[in-house]
């Protein structure tokens, strides 16, 4: 670009025009930070999150269980809603009216009770209390704060338990739910929903909502068309066709994730290059691989 010269940026979103006068080296920052892209799915996600933390009190509270494949936007979504309803500060306490925490990795009912203190700034003893104790701080504590939901992502995770400890854990989750009266939201991939399944009274409690994988059509190409105007490339990125849509998702498999990370790469190879524009070139520069490729590129180092 000749200095001075003037740039029509039309095509970028109001707030990314003028990141795109920046610097390259600023520019690629903004293009690596995260951000919100919405779509029909998501929308009708956080309207649905929105609907259960507004529903008053009652002994039989309705639930959610939101369930798609790993990458495919689910975390994103909860830390959206998470943002747009922070905890508040009072002089004398915290309100918390969404609590989130993630199922341990190695599920025992004692170290989910301990995230979940973790998740509401409680300090924790050095010597673990007994579990019944654990129990009953939890519950005094998610009152006193004001919890109003409760969500638990990587819901999966329990089923790295035996049957008995996952048989505890869905017996967690009904008396959380009956003992505090708010909405839960399950957030995890399919094996989520079979272990609630498994349980006839908590399937009836949680309603499922997936996310897909996303196929080509006339929704892939308006998030296509999202991400080019959020990009603060200084010449337009034609990928919001049917052709583009294919070939992008083909390449990244169907995931919101695994495409985010892909047209990343290609807006700074477009910064770097001076191309400017994501396009045919700019995804050949990207050096993002699928995770198909990933794995056996993975599996020749081992072998």
């Amino acid at each position: 670009m000749v200095s001075g010269e003037r740039v029509d940026l039309s095509h970028l979103h109001v707030s990314a025009q003028a990141i795109a006068m920046l610097p390259g080296a600023e520019r690629v920052r903004h293009v690596r930070a995260d951000r919100w892209i919405g779509y029909t799915r998501a929308t009708e996600a956080l309207a649905r999150l929105e609907e259960l933390l507004e529903m008053p009190s009652k002994q039989r509270m309705p639930n959610l269980l939101l369930i798609g494949p790993t990458h495919n936007g689910k975390s994103m979504i909860i830390e959206k809603f998470r943002r747009d309803h922070p905890p508040i500060s009072h002089d004398d306490r915290e309100e918390i009216a969404v609590l989130t925490v993630q199922m341990p990795s190695e599920p025992s009912v004692s170290r989910f009770y301990v995230a979940l203190l973790a998740a509401l700034g409680a300090p924790i003893r050095p010597r673990a209390p007994r579990l019944a104790d654990l129990e009953q701080l939890v519950l005094r504590l998610c009152r006193a704060v004001g919890v109003q939901m409760l969500v638990i992502d990587e819901l999966h995770n329990m089923l790295g338990g035996r049957a008995d400890k996952q048989r505890e854990f869905l017996n967690l989750l009904r008396f959380l739910g009956n003992s505090l009266r708010i909405p839960l939201v399950g957030v995890g991939i399919r094996d989520a929903y079979l272990a609630i399944r498994s349980d006839g009274q908590l399937e009836n409690r949680f309603a499922p909502l997936a996310l897909p994988r996303w196929e080509p059509g006339e929704e892939a190409c308006a998030l296509l068309a999202s991400f080019a105007a959020a990009f603060p490339l200084r010449r337009p990125s034609l990928i919001a066709t049917e052709e583009m849509a294919t070939y992008l998702l083909t390449r990244c498999e169907g995931t919101i994730g695994e495409l985010t990370c892909l047209l990343t790469d290609a807006a700074i190879a477009a910064i770097d290059s001076g191309e400017e524009a994501i396009n045919q070139r700019t995804l050949l520069l990207a050096p993002y691989v699928g995770p198909t490729e990933r794995r056996r590129m993975f599996e020749r180092e081992l072998a």
